[in-house]
């Protein structure tokens, strides 16, 4: 599932592409036809994500996305390929250069049309994004404080920490040395302060990159030029291979339905 970096990625760009501009909105699918019907043509006023979820506000009508495990969007410029397959929406608009642009939309678990009331529910629902401006990351300890679920658990759920999927899970965790089956009231302030303040330059990295690097330069293969794919995560889907810091074989457990990666060692409970 796309993380929160990815969806703020996408925000930017489809707020650069399109902002501004009137959008032709259709739905091949058919799926989406009369939440089309009611954008077509319409400017697109801005587009944000909060967490996994991007909104994009149509005057007093908002989009609201989520992607899910399997929803993707692809971007091209000049004239769109035809529909193929269960394509959930299409916009088509003319591009800052003056050429088209055009943007896909496949597989999403939601894909609606909601009023500003219906957005603002949504928002409530979900705990700090760390990459929106002024987030409180003092909210989500005080849930997380006042929990004995697992720590593990606890930075899954949106309501506590929104953005945060199963890569950052176990990469913030490991980088801190903390055991995913620790009870959340066992992170204490200061702990806490660390992880929020790491979390958000992660966070901010993985916009800048378009991908996720949690590993330091001392634990890869090679310490300068490009990140190769097998450096860039500490145990992010690196189970039986020797932890990079300790050796010890990283593990893994399913925790609140996804795979767990930790090192035993390490990240001692």
């Amino acid at each position: 599932m796309p993380e929160g970096h990815t969806l703020f990625r996408l925000a930017r760009e489809q707020a650069d592409l399109f902002a501004g501009r009137p959008v032709h909105v259709t739905s091949p699918q058919g799926r989406f036809a009369a939440g089309a019907a009611l954008l077509d043509g319409r400017a697109l006023e801005e587009v944000f994500s909060y967490g996994k979820h991007l909104f994009a506000a149509f005057g007093d009508d908002v989009l609201h996305v989520h992607l899910g495990l399997y929803g993707s969007f692809t971007t091209g410029t000049g004239t769109p390929p035809p529909p193929k397959g269960a394509l959930r929406m299409r916009w088509e608009a003319e591009g800052p250069a003056g050429s088209g642009v055009w943007t896909d939309l496949r597989g999403p678990t939601a894909c609606e049309v909601l009023t500003s009331t219906e957005v603002d529910a949504i928002l409530a629902r979900l705990g700090p994004d760390p990459l929106r401006p002024r987030a409180d990351g003092g909210r989500a300890h005080r849930r997380i404080a006042a929990s004995r679920t697992p720590v593990g658990a606890l930075l899954m759920d949106q309501s506590v920490l929104a953005g945060v999927g199963n890569v950052y899970r176990a990469e913030l965790l490991f980088r801190h040395r903390v055991s995913p089956f620790r009870p959340g009231r066992g992170v204490d302030d200061a702990l806490w302060s660390r992880m929020w303040t790491d979390l958000v330059t992660l966070l901010r990295a993985g916009v800048r990159m378009g991908r996720i690097v949690t590993t330091r330069p001392e634990h890869r293969s090679r310490r300068s030029g490009a990140v190769r794919r097998d450096d860039a995560h500490y145990v992010y889907r690196r189970t039986g291979l020797p932890c990079r810091v300790c050796g010890t074989e990283v593990r893994t457990a399913t925790m609140v339905g996804r795979n767990l990666y930790w090192c035993p060692t390490c990240q001692a409970a």
